[in-house]
């Protein structure tokens, strides 16, 4: 399903792309299309639907490193997906292990929320919350934006599946397209690419920029700048089982009039390894507590090897 990460929600979000002409279908023929006698169109909305199929959210679960960068420096968490709600433990701050105080305060953390129902039925219901507004910007890809066939690329152990060739499509908003909710109002002032695998039909990576200001809450909460900018890449992680590894977002703008907005970070997802789909809150702690010894003995023996190198 689009994971309901604390990363990986609505900006990464979102879902969409950059230049085009301004009629669907019309342009080159992609051999592969010809092959599938498909569109653009047709590509898009034949992928759309397979990652509709595949939110299923009893789907296959994962333990996941996610290292990101802001202006401020670094941070590295540890997820584990759970039948309840996703799992998330900090592990480093600038590449530096948590001091005693950090690590107590995080297992505290996480100890409070497996021995609170209420706050994790809370947290289950934000994390669902926030995967059903993905998912509606994903339904809105079709009918959003026109697209035209731009050639095909390589894919990669972290854009799609490796020496795959990709699809790639150029998009710009469809002037008949008007969003049935708010949520899907960002979809106005994007442009950008996507590249679609033409075998398993999953998005490999979407490329989008604002090309005009994009309001929310009816321009009263605020509103992005134009030039705002992200991008999501995805890859099959094994057990043909697909998730976000790269995500870039990159906004300016406004909260609540006055507030200046800035958004600047760049995330890499990585070491996805599969976890039983029954897997517990309480059990996904424990593996979060398993997995971090384990990173810290592994940094422990590689600054020893260092050592003795000298």
């Amino acid at each position: 399903m689009p994971k309901p990460l604390p990363a990986k929600m609505i900006p990464r979000i979102v879902v969409v792309l950059s230049l085009i002409s301004w009629f669907p279908g019309i342009g080159e023929t992609s051999p592969l299309a010809d092959e599938q006698n498909l569109s653009p169109i047709q590509w898009v909305r034949l992928t759309v639907a397979n990652e509709i199929a595949a939110s299923n959210p009893n789907g296959i679960k994962h333990m996941f490193l996610d290292h990101k960068k802001t202006a401020k420096g670094s941070q590295t968490r540890i997820y584990v997906e759970t039948r309840e709600a996703l799992a998330g433990m900090t592990v480093a701050y600038d590449d530096k292990p948590l001091s005693s105080k950090q690590k107590e305060d995080e297992e505290g953390r996480l100890a409070w929320l497996a021995s609170n129902p209420e706050q994790l039925k809370r947290k289950q219901r934000e994390q669902k919350e926030d995967a059903d507004r993905t998912l509606r910007i994903m339904k809105a890809l079709p009918d959003a934006f026109e697209y035209q066939y731009a050639g095909t690329v390589p894919g990669s152990a972290s854009i799609g599946r490796d020496g795959v060739e990709l699809i790639r499509l150029k998009f710009h908003p469809n002037p008949a397209y008007r969003p049935p909710s708010h949520v899907e109002d960002v979809l106005l002032g994007m442009v950008g690419t996507l590249l679609i695998d033409p075998v398993k039909h999953r998005i490999a990576k979407i490329d989008g920029t604002l090309f005009q200001p994009v309001s929310f809450g009816w321009g009263i909460l605020g509103h992005l700048d134009a030039g705002g900018h992200f991008v999501v890449e995805q890859a099959d992680v094994g057990d043909d089982s697909w998730e976000i590894s790269q995500m870039s977002l990159a906004f300016t703008g406004k909260i609540l009039i006055f507030k200046n907005l800035t958004i600047r970070s760049d995330e890499v997802f990585s070491q996805f390894r599969r976890v039983p789909n029954d897997t517990t809150f309480a059990q996904g702690v424990q593996m979060l507590k398993a997995e971090e010894t384990r990173l810290q003995q592994g940094d422990h023996e590689t600054a020893d090897a260092a050592k003795a190198d000298k």
